[in-house]
């Protein structure tokens, strides 16, 4: 049940990024220039992080007062890079392949197909906060991606 409230939280969001007006609520018009260098940075800094496990020069990005919302993972930018220094030694073939990613304003989402290199694959949804050039803020969500399925669909 709860993996089906993680799919329709990602629905909900993800359709009101798609349907997002070209102004925000407070009348000022979105710049979309920065929104695509705010969805590069965050494109290039998950590929360096997760699939090349280059964490401190990836983590050069990242703001030292990082606030993250993954409960497995403190805040700031230090415990962020020592999770994943631990997780990659024990995952060494661990990658994140991105299938689609969406910016609106300082918000910048990615779905990717996760495995940790020994078969298990999860679907992902990882929402990024830029600010000057930093990440600054994060939140996920995670689910298996099944042996079976109900329908012919994919996850991705």
């Amino acid at each position: 049940m709860q993996a089906k409230n993680n799919l329709c939280l990602v629905f909900i969001l993800l359709i009101a990024t798609l349907t997002s007006s070209a102004s925000y609520a407070n009348g000022q018009p979105r710049d979309l220039i920065k929104e695509e260098q705010n969805r590069q940075l965050v494109i290039a800094f998950y590929d360096a992080f997760f699939n090349k496990h280059q964490v401190h020069q990836a983590a050069e990005v990242v703001a030292d007062n990082y606030i993250q919302h993954n409960p497995y993972v403190a805040d700031g930018k230090a415990p962020f890079v020592g999770y994943f220094e631990g997780y990659f030694k024990d995952n060494p073939q661990s990658k994140a392949t991105i299938v689609r990613s969406v910016a609106d304003g300082d918000l910048v989402w990615l779905h990717v197909n996760s495995t940790d290199g020994k078969g298990v694959s999860e679907a992902v949804v990882d929402i990024f906060r830029v600010e000057n050039g930093k990440i600054v803020e994060h939140w996920d969500v995670i689910q298996p991606v099944p042996s079976d399925s109900a329908n012919s669909n994919t996850m991705f």
